[in-house]
């Protein structure tokens, strides 16, 4: 066989597109929170105010976040072209949302037992500071959430040229979980600002002091229910759990146009923000060749590495 064919057959493993617009917006926000972190700190130990000091540490735990989903774009982009990964490095994307939404979560138990704590056991609140730095944590976070979706949402959207066939263009919703793992931890830090907002004014002009512990626990529900969907999510992902079953049916659909083929064994699995790879098995009674399944699946742009078997049987397939 000669190496011109088998150049023809062959095709790269960079699945993933390069994200260095987001992962500068990234950058930013890590930055940004890191020194807020560092001032809060600084300015709470040389003021003795412990509301400075807890938001500053608070605010330790969504940089170290930040800094995972950071790292994660930096690694993946530099081992893009590493073979050992044998269906690229879009993983290690997913894995730092992964690793993101477990701090997520412990932020959010963490919330709960000490809003737990303060209900059975009040403490005086200094409400002016308080109120202060729950302002400053809602703009530093309300920045960040702009600056993190300034590029658009966290979802991939393929172009439709004009004149393109409607029928074979096939499109579905992909989100960067990376990104939408940080761009949680952005806004639950601002959800708990504006809760504590809330519940400091309560506090403070109506004698409501139960009202902060209580916010404290509102928010952290909801946090921790952010941190499931996501952990769900980077999870099937990270499992080969088949993630997307409107893809499977387009190809099953496609390959068994033909009324006789029938698919006996597929697996899918993504190695990119909106790209699948395929390996599936097909049976038939007519000798379809595997370069007419092929130009079937074609239409189905998401996926980018595809194995085809085709098995012969005497009988038409039930």
């Amino acid at each position: 066989m000669h190496n011109e064919q088998i150049e023809l057959w062959q095709h790269h493993h960079i699945f993933n597109t390069e994200k260095k617009a987001v992962e500068k917006r990234t950058l930013i926000v890590v930055i940004i929170t890191f020194v807020t972190m560092v001032a809060e700190i600084v300015v709470g130990w040389m003021s003795n105010s412990m509301a400075l000091l807890a938001d500053g540490w608070h605010m330790g735990t969504h940089a170290f976040a930040l800094g995972v989903s950071l790292v994660a774009y930096i690694a993946a982009r530099k081992y893009a072209k590493d073979e050992t990964f044998t269906f690229g490095t879009w993983k290690i994307e997913i894995l730092g949302g992964y690793t993101s939404a477990i701090v997520l979560g412990i932020v959010a138990l963490a919330m709960i037992f000490s809003s737990i704590e303060r209900i059975l056991q009040p403490l005086s609140i200094h409400y002016n500071q308080a109120l202060f730095v729950a302002i400053l944590g809602l703009l530093v976070n309300l920045a960040c959430a702009f600056i993190l979706q300034s590029g658009g949402h966290a979802h991939d959207h393929e172009d439709h040229h004009p004149g393109e066939d409607e029928h074979a263009h096939h499109h579905h919703a992909h989100e960067d979980l990376n990104l939408k793992s940080a761009y949680l931890h952005v806004v639950a830090d601002a959800l708990t600002s504006v809760l504590a907002i809330v519940a400091l004014l309560g506090a403070k002009y109506f004698q409501l002091v139960w009202l902060d512990p209580f916010m404290g626990i509102v928010g952290a529900g909801l946090i921790l229910r952010w941190s499931f969907i996501l952990l769900k999510g980077t999870g099937n992902i990270l499992l080969e759990r088949e993630t997307d079953s409107d893809v499977a049916s387009e190809i099953r659909k496609e390959i068994e146009s033909d009324g006789d083929s029938k698919i006996c064994d597929l697996h899918l699995w993504k190695v990119a923000q909106n790209k699948y790879a395929c390996i599936v098995s097909v049976v038939t009674a007519k000798k379809f060749s595997i370069e007419e399944y092929r130009a079937r699946l074609s239409v189905i742009h998401e996926l980018t590495h595809l194995t085809i078997e085709v098995n012969e049987c005497r009988t038409r397939p039930l």
